[in-house]
């Protein structure tokens, strides 16, 4: 089933509401369904998108070579779709996908990656996906004089025991000095990413279980 809006067709309904340019293509955009970073923007025609809906993998029209192509094919790179969606004037589509690897044919995450501007308040899930990148580096180089290292090095068992000591000090915060617990907090989450990836999981990971759970 396809989603247009709050609403779910079959694919045949779903394409009788495209609004297809004279070529019979339609814009379609690529979002990490995890972290709602814009991947990447492609074409689609009817047969491409009843690829898509029939494989789970996004497929594309190519205008260049006028046929179809299947999003990491060669690269490895699939988008496994997870969504559909049609925009309020049909005239263009929405993919969520679950990424394999990098949407970008440079090796960049999204095709995206030129930026222009960004307001310094903005960053959304960017930082958190950054600290993890950090910890994560860090647990395979283990460089000296690193307060994360030295965690690593203590083991899992010392890692939960940190875990447990700042979630006392963000609850004590949260109770008496309420002016300090943005930055409890976020020692906590700090804490608690080290303790996932030394555990083998990742931020993904707990999104996922949200998203099943809400």
């Amino acid at each position: 089933m396809i989603k247009l809006g709050l609403e779910k067709f079959n694919t045949e309904e779903f394409l009788d509401k495209v609004d297809f340019d004279n070529r019979g293509l339609v814009p379609a955009i690529l979002q990490d369904i995890y972290t709602g970073q814009v991947l990447m923007l492609a074409y689609m025609n009817k047969e491409s998108i009843n690829k898509t809906v029939e494989t789970g993998r996004a497929t594309f029209y190519s205008r260049s070579r006028e046929d179809l192509w299947l999003k990491g094919e060669t690269s490895g790179n699939y988008q496994e779709v997870k969504e559909i969606s049609l925009d309020c004037d049909g005239d263009s589509i929405l993919l969520k996908v679950k990424p394999a690897g990098p949407a970008c044919h440079t090796g960049n995450k999204s095709c995206f990656y030129r930026e222009f501007y960004r307001d310094a308040d903005v960053s959304g899930w960017e930082i958190i996906y950054k600290l993890e990148d950090i910890i994560k580096s860090r647990k395979i180089n283990l460089p000296e004089n690193s307060y994360t290292t030295s965690l690593f090095k203590a083991g899992n068992k010392k890692i939960g025991q940190k875990v447990g000591e700042e979630a006392v000090e963000t609850v004590i915060a949260a109770l008496a000095e309420p002016e300090r617990l943005a930055e409890e907090t976020a020692d906590l989450i700090y804490h608690l990413i080290v303790l996932l990836v030394d555990s083998g999981l990742s931020i993904k990971d707990i999104q996922k279980e949200l998203i099943a759970r809400y």
